[in-house]
């Protein structure tokens, strides 16, 4: 899909505010109502807009630990890869996982409750998953940034616009 600077001025708002008003990101980005509803409908359907969802507070929610684990697996165990990805799509501590170059085989970031409840996490679930043979946590302790916004004019030259 060829983007074009419209396109990007939409995905920039849309990040910024998701619920912006059809009018409000017309307005916005000069474009009738129609013209820029069937352009967010494209930008959809092709998948460069993958979905709309309110960002929360972990904190706020009771979430005090936020941690980074590295998970080495045993590549001696039958199917290691398909059991594990398996097993932490049912793990709602984890938030994301990520499959990483390096000593460690995935990434996982984990929220929890408390030290308590994590620490459960860990030696109840994780380390009890068959093919488990190390872990590695990194806790945080501050966070500087955590976005999911992308830059999208880091684009626009690559597009050829």
């Amino acid at each position: 899909m060829q983007l074009d600077q419209t396109d990007f001025k939409i995905l920039q708002a849309l990040q910024t505010e998701g619920r912006i008003s059809n009018q409000e990101l017309a307005d916005k980005v000069h474009l009738s109502p129609s013209s820029c509803l069937r352009r967010v409908r494209m930008l959809e359907d092709a998948g460069v807009i993958q979905q709309y969802c309110a960002v929360l507070n972990p904190e706020q929610l009771g979430l005090e630990v936020d941690a980074f684990v590295q998970v080495t697996m045993r590549r001696d165990v039958e199917k290691w890869h398909e059991n594990f990805s398996r097993a932490l799509q049912a793990w709602t501590e984890v938030v994301g996982s990520y499959i990483i170059t390096g000593d460690a085989n995935y990434l996982l970031r984990v929220r929890a409750r408390n030290l308590k409840h994590y620490s459960h996490f860990v030696l109840e679930r994780l380390y009890k998953t068959e093919g488990v043979l190390d872990i590695r946590s990194n806790i945080v302790l501050q966070t500087l940034k955590d976005t999911h916004q992308i830059d999208v004019s880091l684009f626009q030259g690559v597009q050829g616009n």
